[in-house]
C-alpha cells in the first residue's frame, strides 16, 4: 500500500472532524443567542401583560411606557458588559467568556421568572426587575458578538457570511417562538386573564435555566477556535507577551474602525427592534389593532425572516458586506415613511404586506453585519472590537428603541414620527458604511 492511499483516510478523518466541531460550534452559538432573545421578545410581546404585574396602578399606555423604560435601562449596562467580556475573551479565549457569560445570563432570566408581582412587593418588584435585567444584559452583552467570532473564526472563509448568518438567525428564532408563544396564550386566554398574568408570562424565562446549562455544557467541551489558538501559538513562538489589556489596544491603535463599525451598528439596533419588537406594540397601543392579529402578522413576518438571513449571508459570501449594507441603508431611508403611512389603513394583508417589506430590507443589514464586524477588526482584539461596537450602538440606540418611537408620537401627535427617527439612524450608518472597508473572503489571521 502506497504512502498516499495510507495518508488519505486520516485526511478524510481530520476534515469529517473539523466538519462536526463547525456543527457543534454553531449549535451551542445558536442555542445560547437563542436563550436570549427567546427572553427579549417575551418581554416584547408581554409587555401589556408584564405592565399589570409591575405596574399596575397606571394608564396604560403608561405602565407600557414604564415597561419598555426598563427595558431601555437594562440596556445601559451593555457595553459595560461588553468591555467586560470582550476583554476576557481576546484575553482569556472565547470558549472561557462564553462559557461563564451563559451561566449568569440564563441564571437572571430565570430569577425574572420567579419574581414576584406589585401586588406582593409594591415598588420593590419593578426595582428587583430592573436590577435583574441589568444583570441579564451584562451577561448577555458578550453573546451575540462571541457566538459570532466564535463561528466565523472556524468557518471557511469562503462561507463566512453564511455560517455567521446563523447568529441573527437565532435572534429570529427566539423572536418567532416567543411570538409563536405570545400568540397561543393570547388566542387561549386573552390577554387579560389571570392564568396569564399570573403565571403565563413566567413560563419563557424559566425555561433559559436547563437551556443555559445545555449550551454550557457543549461550550465547555470544545476546544477554542483556530485562529484564536494560532495567534497564541505564534506569541508563544516569537517570545512576544499577550495583550494584556486588548480593550486598551482597541482603543489606541483601532479606534478609527471602531468608530465606523458603532456607525454601521447603529442601524441595525434601531431597526431590529423597530421592526420586529415594537411595530407589534405599535399596532395594539398607538393604532389600537387587534393583539391577536398583530402577533399573528409578527409569527409570518419571523418565519420569512429567518429565510432571508440565510439568503442575506449567503449573498454577502458572493457580493461582499459593504455592498449589502449600504443597499439596507438606502432600503430604510427609502422605504421607512411611506411603510408607516399604509400601516394606517389598519388592513391586515397591508400591514402583512409592509411588515414583509421592512423585514427583507433588515435582514439585508442583520444577515452581513455579524460577519461584517468579525472581519474588521484583528485577532487579538476582535471580540472586543465587535462586542463593544455592537453592544455601545444597542445601548443608545436599540434598548431605547420603543420608549422613543412611543415618546415621539406623544410629543409631536403623529403617528409617523418614528419614521423619521428611523430614516435619520439609516443616514448614519450610511456615512459609515461608505468610509468602511471590505474583507470579505479575507483569512480573519490576515486582519490587521
Amino acid at each position: 500500500m502506497s504512502e498516499s492511499t495510507k495518508a488519505a483516510p486520516s485526511a478524510a478523518y481530520t476534515a469529517d472532524e473539523q466538519q462536526k466541531t463547525l456543527k457543534k460550534v454553531v449549535f451551542s452559538s445558536f442555542l445560547g443567542n437563542f436563550i436570549e432573545w427567546f427572553d427579549y421578545a417575551s418581554y416584547s410581546y408581554l409587555a401589556t401583560v408584564i405592565a399589570l404585574v409591575f405596574f399596575p396602578d397606571a394608564d396604560k399606555t403608561v405602565a407600557v411606557m414604564s415597561t419598555f423604560g426598563v427595558f431601555a435601562l437594562s440596556f445601559l449596562v451593555r457595553p459595560v458588559g461588553a468591555i467586560f467580556w470582550g476583554n476576557m475573551g481576546d484575553k482569556k479565549g472565547r470558549k472561557w467568556a462564553l462559557s461563564i457569560s451563559i451561566l449568569l445570563m440564563s441564571g437572571a432570566t430565570f430569577l425574572i421568572g420567579c419574581l414576584p408581582g406589585y401586588a406582593v412587593l409594591g415598588v420593590g418588584a419593578p426595582l428587583l426587575l430592573l436590577l435583574l435585567r441589568m444583570l441579564q444584559s451584562f451577561s448577555a452583552s458578550g453573546e451575540y458578538a462571541g457566538a459570532a467570532t466564535f463561528i466565523a473564526e472556524y468557518a471557511p472563509k469562503n462561507h463566512r457570511g453564511f455560517y455567521c448568518s446563523m447568529v441573527p438567525a437565532s435572534t429570529a428564532a427566539g423572536l418567532l417562538i416567543g411570538s409563536m408563544f405570545a400568540t397561543f396564550m393570547f388566542n387561549a386566554w386573552g390577554a387579560t386573564s389571570s392564568f396569564v398574568i399570573e403565571w403565563g408570562w413566567r413560563i419563557p424565562f424559566l425555561l433559559a435555566l436547563p437551556l443555559g446549562y445545555i449550551t454550557h455544557y457543549i461550550r465547555t467541551h470544545l476546544e477554542d477556535s483556530p485562529v484564536y489558538a494560532e495567534m497564541q501559538r505564534k506569541l508563544e513562538y516569537t517570545g512576544n507577551p499577550p495583550e494584556k489589556q486588548p480593550i486598551r489596544t482597541l482603543f489606541t491603535k483601532h479606534f478609527k474602525v471602531l468608530v465606523i463599525s458603532f456607525g454601521a451598528c447603529v442601524l441595525n439596533a434601531v431597526g431590529f427592534y423597530a421592526v420586529l419588537t415594537y411595530l407589534p406594540n405599535y399596532l395594539e397601543t398607538t393604532l389600537s389593532y387587534d393583539a391577536s392579529a398583530a402577533s399573528t402578522i409578527t409569527t409570518i413576518v419571523l418565519v420569512v425572516y429567518i429565510a432571508f438571513i440565510f439568503l442575506s449571508g449567503r449573498v454577502s459570501d458572493r457580493f461582499g458586506r459593504k455592498k449589502m449594507l449600504i443597499i439596507a441603508c438606502v432600503g430604510f431611508i427609502v422605504c421607512t415613511i411611506p411603510a408607516f403611512m399604509l400601516l394606517g389603513t389598519l388592513d391586515f394583508t397591508v400591514i402583512l404586506a409592509v411588515e414583509l417589506l421592512m423585514c427583507l430590507i433588515l435582514t439585508i443589514n442583520d444577515g452581513t453585519l455579524a460577519s461584517y464586524l468579525t472581519e474588521t477588526f484583528p485577532t487579538e482584539v476582535r471580540y472586543s472590537g465587535f462586542a463593544l461596537s455592537f453592544n455601545l450602538a444597542n445601548a443608545i440606540f436599540g434598548g431605547s428603541a420603543s420608549y422613543i418611537s412611543f415618546w415621539l408620537i406623544s410629543v409631536t401627535g403623529s403617528d409617523i414620527a418614528p419614521a423619521f427617527y428611523m430614516v435619520f439612524i439609516a443616514v448614519i450608518a450610511l456615512v459609515a458604511m461608505i468610509a468602511s472597508h471590505e474583507h470579505a473572503n479575507k483569512d480573519l489571521s490576515e486582519v490587521r
